[in-house]
């Protein structure tokens, strides 16, 4: 077995691709083995799990502290809760040559063990069972012949690939496709440039280039400092650097700016930045574990006139086809395939249960993909959410085969009055229940929290399919099936596009936030709509509606 493994790993190297191995079985037994491998692989050998392992070790929430450094074989353990989102940053960091070793508990059982990460995104008091993911990660892992599986009651099943051919790393020199962007974004007239690429294709690195080119006659911003580490190694000397808002704030001019993973900056924030400078530069992640920028592509560049668009498709850090990433982009649905082909006919609205994931599981991977593509900040917690969380109901317009639109919403109130009293005055505050709470805590009414609502987590509609009303249709549609509930709800940040959408489709705004939120640069809105009288919730709303007044 051992000696097997090891030719493989060399041949992986000479292939330049990562593998995921695969250990299922009780805690002991892969503890055992995987202390083994990590012996006998050699390498950094880092282990990602709850508890600290031997050196080097890493909690997963504390992951991102070593972006930015490539490691040599991971270990990650997800035996009593599965960070997915860490797992697939892990996945990033890994050099060609690597395993992804990661140990679950045993198939049969796994399905009925409860989560322990699901306390971060369930909104439950205690760990959640999530049998739609486990059974998912269970089919895939079974499925891809290029993972190594590894069950305790079983003989480790090799991957049956063929042979690929030897891999040269790059030299730090521009590859073919970056190259040629380079001598565009060198000739660029004045406007906006934007280069897309999925991790591990050197946009990063691309940046950097063109800013080692210009000499200094550029300043360079994104979300943290520590996101520019590959543009800087690049860059050389002549990096500037300023956080976004001192940015904003400053008075300071170039003849470039560049911005380094764009999609992760509030929109308007971006879109005063990008006015100040003759010529802008801004690189995003298309997918990935922190989300997903399909949606900046659809929202923000699309109302950039005269955008001029780059894409980076060719891995530079793996040979292209590696095994690793393509297990983790299926797992995790990290491609986006509902934006590729444009769903034509008549529309049928229906809704869809999380039980779809196991019974017609290309539903809601199709609802899935468009909902990220569309609310940038999806991520791999959301999906999670998505499969197994309670209080989840789901609305799709489907026009054969294709999603058209997908909708999704979040059951809240329904607290006892004695709760909602304590939320109104300010003593108690239950996880979840975001416009619930709110309604009972600013609008006045103490039993507004009993009420029953349905809360809007995200809409989106196929931008071949815009403009003809169906987001409106599958909100009165789920308002007209919505029995036991007493009201719909959206929470967004306000804009006045937005709001004239949701004022169609019949919600009442209650609440605006006093402060712009991070994430989006707008003010925070909170709107209900009556599900029986098309109007806000009288309690509830109306005291709301006096409070912001």
């Amino acid at each position: 077995m051992m000696d097997a493994l090891l030719n493989l790993t060399a041949q992986m190297a000479r292939e330049g691709i990562r593998r995921l191995l695969v250990l299922s079985g009780d805690e002991s037994w892969t503890l055992q083995q995987a202390q083994v491998l990590r012996e006998r692989l050699g390498g950094d050998g880092l282990w990602v799990g709850p508890e600290p392992g031997s050196a080097p070790c890493v909690a997963p929430g504390a992951l991102k502290t070593l972006l930015g450094r490539e490691v040599m074989h991971a270990f990650f353990d997800a035996r009593r809760g599965f960070d997915v989102a860490a797992m697939a940053a892990l996945s990033g960091t890994l050099r060609a040559g690597s395993w992804l070793v990661l140990l679950t508990p045993p198939f049969a059982d796994w399905p009925t063990r409860a989560d322990e990460d699901s306390l971060r995104w369930s909104d439950t008091p205690d760990p959640i069972v999530t049998p739609n993911f486990v059974h998912r990660c269970c089919r895939q892992f079974i499925a891809d012949p290029e993972v190594l599986l590894w069950r305790q009651s079983d003989r480790p099943r090799f991957p049956l690939a063929a042979p690929r051919p030897d891999w040269h790393p790059a030299d730090g020199r521009p590859q073919t496709e970056q190259a040629a962007i380079l001598e565009q974004l060198i000739r660029l007239p004045p406007g906006i440039a934007a280069v897309t690429a999925e991790r591990g294709r050197g946009k990063s690195a691309l940046a950097g280039m063109l800013l080692r080119q210009l000499g200094g006659e550029a300043i360079v911003t994104a979300p943290t400092r520590s996101a520019v580490e590959v543009l800087a190694s690049f860059a050389g000397e002549t990096l500037r650097f300023m956080a976004p808002d001192a940015l904003l704030a400053s008075k300071e001019k170039a003849a470039w700016l560049i911005v380094d993973e764009a999609a992760a900056i509030p929109a308007p924030l971006l879109r005063q930045l990008v006015s100040r400078f003759p010529r802008t530069l801004l690189t995003t992640t298309v997918q990935g574990y922190e989300g997903t920028g399909r949606g900046f592509l659809l929202k923000f560049c699309a109302s950039l006139p005269h955008l001029q668009s780059f894409t980076l498709s060719a891995p530079i850090r793996w040979a292209a086809g590696c095994p690793l990433e393509s297990a983790i982009s299926q797992l995790l649905i990290f491609n986006d395939e509902a934006f590729r082909d444009a769903p034509m006919g008549e529309i049928a609205l229906e809704a869809v249960n999380q039980s779809c994931w196991q019974t017609q599981p290309a539903l809601p991977e199709a609802m899935y993909q468009l909902l990220s593509g569309a609310h940038y900040r999806t991520s791999p917690l959301d999906l999670r959410r998505m499969m197994d969380a309670p209080g989840q109901a789901f609305r799709c317009a489907r026009t054969g085969g294709a999603v058209a639109g997908a909708l999704w919403l979040v059951a809240e109130g329904g607290l006892s009055p004695e709760l909602s009293r304590a939320v109104w005055a300010g003593f108690r505050r239950p996880r979840g229940n975001l416009v619930a709470q709110s309604l009972a805590a600013h609008g006045g009414s103490p039993l507004a929290a009993t009420l029953r609502g349905l809360r809007v987590s995200r809409i989106a509609v196929h931008p071949t399919r815009q403009r003809e009303g169906l987001g409106r249709k599958m909100i009165a549609d789920i308002a007209a099936d919505a029995a036991g509930y007493d009201y719909l709800s959206v929470s967004f940040g306000y804009t006045a596009e937005l709001w004239r959408f949701w004022q169609r489709c019949g919600f009442t705004l209650v609440r605006l936030g006093t402060h712009r939120e991070a994430s989006s640069g707008c003010y925070t809105a909170m709107a209900p709509l009556s599900v029986d009288r098309g109007r806000a919730p009288a309690g509830a709303a109306g005291g709301a509606a006096a409070a912001a007044r």
